[in-house]
């Protein structure tokens, strides 16, 4: 089944980890996808920090383009990646795994993806 993992930090305590610190933490999240890399499908990408999104949104009377995410919550994704992995239980005990999670205030979101979409016709 396949799952999307949504990578979200929180800027502010992004900003407190040491650089030293950082690169290294990179560098075992680079050797976790390499590791990992029979699971993951379809591709991913890092996203440019928050502060470069556009949010388009309809408000009365039309549509508005604001600076910025929409979202008022603390955390950001800074990036997606699809993974194939059997059911949910294989996804958190690959996404237990991450490197980037001994990092305050990271975090990985899982969902499943709609791979079946006649189920949403009405």
């Amino acid at each position: 089944m396949k799952y999307v993992i949504m990578f979200t930090s929180i800027p502010a305590l992004d900003a407190q980890v040491p650089a030293d610190k950082q690169q290294e933490a990179y560098g075992r999240m680079y050797q976790w996808f390499g590791d990992n890399a029979a699971q993951i499908a379809d591709g991913g990408a890092q996203l440019q920090p928050v502060e470069t999104a556009t949010t388009v949104k309809y408000r009365e009377g039309g549509t508005v383009v604001v600076d910025g995410p929409f979202s008022e919550a603390k955390e950001v994704v800074g990036g997606f990646q699809v993974i194939d992995v059997p059911d949910m239980d294989a996804a958190i005990a690959l996404v237990k795994t991450w490197p980037g999670l001994e990092l305050p205030g990271v975090g990985v979101e899982i969902r499943p993806m709609v791979t079946d979409y006649s189920q949403l016709e009405q």
